[in-house]
């Protein structure tokens, strides 16, 4: 644990090195994502509301995709770096340290972009999110749910690298959640809604969320943390086998 908050630490020193560059990538992060809250605003003045949503609705689910967002590709921006760094040998100088492999991937990298997501979306939801204790205490709770979700999604897609020898998986895993999570899953239809809860379950990293700050439902509250735990512990599992099948060919282990 000592190991992976100095890896912690040395990544923010890393990123706030150049606090100019932070603010300034940070800000282009958030100009983005606020064009796309003044999309759905200009829309709903004009629908009203879309598959039983409306402005205030969508405002959660965007507050909660954009900070959970912040967390699995800001904070621990290596989890969409899995192919590559399987394929290009990014994993050779951490298989002699002394800290959990996949810890350490994880926390080694912050993306300055990615983390002004994380701002944009807490303080949408603190302006617009009519946040009340419960509320906000909830807000929380599933913004680590969906960004538990969205990491583990990441390294069980971008760690079919170590079987297939592409690392293409994990960036279509992610775009795939993160265009996907950007509506409400109650547009869909059919087979494509019933794969957004499953095989892709982008359902779950902002709709749900979205649904349970609204008000409480126990199935939902079951059913998001469940599929978060089993879709991090997959992404694990699949990481760890497939480490040791890397280990085999390590670039730092060959003659």
């Amino acid at each position: 644990m000592t190991g992976l908050l100095a890896t912690f630490r040395a990544a923010l020193q890393e990123a706030a090195a150049n606090p100019a560059a932070l603010l300034s990538q940070m800000a282009v992060m958030i100009v983005n994502d606020g064009v796309w809250i003044v999309f759905w605003y200009l829309f709903f003045q004009e629908v009203g509301e879309l598959g039983g949503w409306d402005l205030d609705g969508i405002i959660l689910l965007q507050s909660v995709l954009t900070a959970a967002g912040g967390i699995a590709l800001g904070v621990l921006a290596n989890a969409r770096r899995i192919g590559p760094l399987v394929l290009e040998g990014g994993l050779d100088p951490v298989l002699t340290l002394p800290v959990p492999t996949l810890g350490h991937v994880l926390l080694r990298r912050i993306e300055p972009n990615n983390v002004g997501d994380l701002a944009f979306g807490v303080t949408l939801f603190a302006v617009a999110g009519h946040p009340t204790p419960a509320r906000t205490a909830m807000f929380v709770v599933v913004v680590l749910a969906s960004a538990t979700l969205l990491t583990g999604f990441l390294v069980l897609t971008g760690s079919l690298a170590f079987f297939a020898g592409r690392g293409e998986s994990g960036e279509l895993g992610f775009h795939a959640m993160v265009l996907l999570g950007s509506y409400p899953v109650d547009i869909f239809a059919g087979t494509a809604k019933l794969l957004l809860y499953t095989a892709v379950p982008a359902a779950f990293v902002s709709t749900v969320p979205a649904r349970l700050i609204q008000g409480f439902d126990a199935s939902d509250a079951v059913a998001l943390f469940g599929v978060a735990a089993t879709v991090a512990a997959a992404g694990g599992i699949v990481f760890t086998v497939g480490l040791r099948r890397y280990t085999s060919g390590a670039v730092w282990t060959r003659a």
